[in-house]
C-alpha cells in the first residue's frame, strides 16, 4: 500500500482530520489550505503542508512514515528547516509525524530532542488512538480502517 498518497488524498478530501489528530478545534480548518510541496536544491518532498495566510496561526508539516528509517528525524528537521528558510512566510510552525505504530519509529531522535520535546513537534502513533477517538467522525473511521488486520478492515468497511 502507498501509503503517502492515500493519507494525501485523505488530507485533501478532508483536511480537518489533521486538527482532529492534534486535538485542536477542527473549525481551525477555515484558515488553511492543505499542498504537497518540494524544497528546491536538495529536493525534499514534504508529504503535507497545511499554509494559512493568518500570520498568528502556525504552518503545519505533516510526514506520515510507514517504513522504518534511522535518518527520519534528520530529513524531517531538514525539510522544514529549508522550507522555512526558503520562503518568506513569517508565522510559527509545527511538525506532525504519523506512525502506524511505535515500533516503526526508530529514527536517531538524540540530536534532536529540543525540537522533539517542544509543543512544536507531536508525534501519532495510530494503533494508539483510543477507540472512542477513531469513531468519533468519518475521517477518523477511515485512519481505523488503514491501521486495521485486513479481516477486521473488511468486516469494519462493510
Amino acid at each position: 500500500m502507498k501509503t503517502d498518497t492515500l493519507f494525501y488524498q485523505l488530507f485533501q478530501q478532508f483536511p480537518s482530520l489533521l486538527f482532529q489528530l492534534i486535538k485542536q478545534p477542527v473549525n481551525l480548518v477555515e484558515n488553511y489550505q492543505f499542498d504537497s510541496v518540494e524544497v528546491k536544491q536538495l529536493s525534499f518532498r514534504i508529504d503535507g503542508v497545511f499554509l494559512t495566510k493568518k500570520p498568528e496561526l502556525p504552518i503545519y508539516f505533516v510526514e506520515v512514515q510507514y517504513q522504518k528509517d534511522a535518518k527520519f528525524y534528520s530529513r524531517f528537521f531538514s525539510e522544514i528547516l529549508l522550507y522555512l528558510h526558503q520562503t518568506e512566510l513569517k508565522n510559527d510552525w509545527r511538525g506532525v509525524i504519523i506512525y502506524p505504530q511505535k515500533s516503526i519509529d526508530i529514527g536517531e531522535k538524540r540530536r534532536y530532542e529540543a525540537l522533539l520535546n517542544s509543543d512544536n513537534v507531536k508525534i501519532i502513533y495510530l494503533d494508539e488512538l483510543p477507540n472512542e477517538e477513531l469513531e468519533s467522525s468519518l475521517e477518523m473511521s477511515i485512519l481505523d480502517l488503514i491501521i486495521s488486520q485486513e479481516k477486521k478492515a473488511i468486516k469494519k468497511g462493510q
